[in-house]
């Protein structure tokens, strides 16, 4: 029995989907019988919350490997934890961990949260492989699309820093081998996709998808800050999350390395045909 947590969630959706297709035995893990009702026809679900240890002990009842991966909160070392604690509780043999691109060497920011979580899970004694990917080309849609569609034209303080964008697809691809163990236990796997793109780059190959000029626009990390506050993110927030910024403007982000195209066997997706997938969703008023 596989479970995979945060099932409604961007890359733990593409994961479910992908371990059903394997034909593996699964559960997902929700938060809510209305998040749960959406899940795939034939796919065992369970509510539980990463707060509630005793709620993950049920979760884990007779689960022989874990997908672990939680929302970037401030609370993430102790809600990841929570988890790990109840699968070794449970006689889970196997974790796979999504972890985040920076937890190896940068020491602020989201990483250095999911840096103590794999030191917990590395030290506990299970079976372990951690995933520690880059940015996603689903984040376009997630946080470009809306001022895409509205003013053609996206917001950003990334500079001319590249990005290695990757599909969460081909993450899911790599968490599921993972989860069948062999040469994937205790290997720490950093995914760069196939090219690295300034937000410049994804601007243009967006114009060039829709036929509507769509323009990057650069912010200062002060400007952004204000952006955000006004906007009403958290201030706990906020900082990590420009503290991340910062990573990849000194260039960590855009690195090459063919170890995604190694794992999954096959050619990565690309940016391009992400775009040409969505197309539809990144038109609006602007056009």
């Amino acid at each position: 029995m596989i479970l995979v947590t945060g099932a409604s969630g961007t890359v733990g959706r593409a994961v479910l989907t992908e371990v059903k297709q394997s034909g593996a035995k699964h559960r997902a893990m929700y938060r809510s019988q209305a998040e749960a009702a959406k899940a795939p026809k034939g796919t065992e679900t369970v509510i539980a919350d990463f707060a509630d240890k005793q709620s993950l002990g049920a979760a884990m009842r007779g689960v022989e490997g874990l997908y672990l991966v939680c929302a970037p909160v401030p609370e993430l070392v102790e809600l990841e934890s929570n988890a790990i604690d109840a699968a070794k509780a449970a006689g889970v043999k196997r974790v796979v961990l999504n972890s985040a691109l920076g937890a190896g060497d940068y020491n602020k920011s989201f990483p250095s949260w999911h840096r103590k979580v794999e030191d917990k899970l590395r030290a506990i004694g299970m079976a372990n492989c951690i995933i520690r990917p880059n940015s996603f080309h689903q984040n376009v849609l997630s946080y470009y699309a809306p001022t895409i569609r509205t003013q053609g034209a996206f917001y950003d303080a990334m500079g001319d820093s590249r990005a290695s964008y990757l599909d969460v697809r081909d993450i899911a691809t790599v968490v599921t081998r993972a989860l069948g163990g062999g040469e994937h236990d205790g290997r720490i796997y950093e995914l760069n996709g196939p090219e690295a793109l300034t937000c410049a780059e994804v601007a243009q190959k967006i114009s060039s998808h829709t036929g509507v000029a769509v323009r990057y626009m650069d912010l200062t990390i002060e400007a952004q800050r204000k952006a955000l506050l006004e906007a009403g993110m958290p201030e706990a927030m906020v900082t990590p999350l420009l503290d991340l910024k910062l990573y990849y403007r000194s260039g960590k982000g855009g690195e090459l390395d063919g170890t995604l195209q190694r794992l999954i066997g096959r050619e990565p997706i690309t940016m391009d045909k992400f775009l040409a997938e969505n197309v539809d969703q990144l038109r609006g008023q602007a056009a």
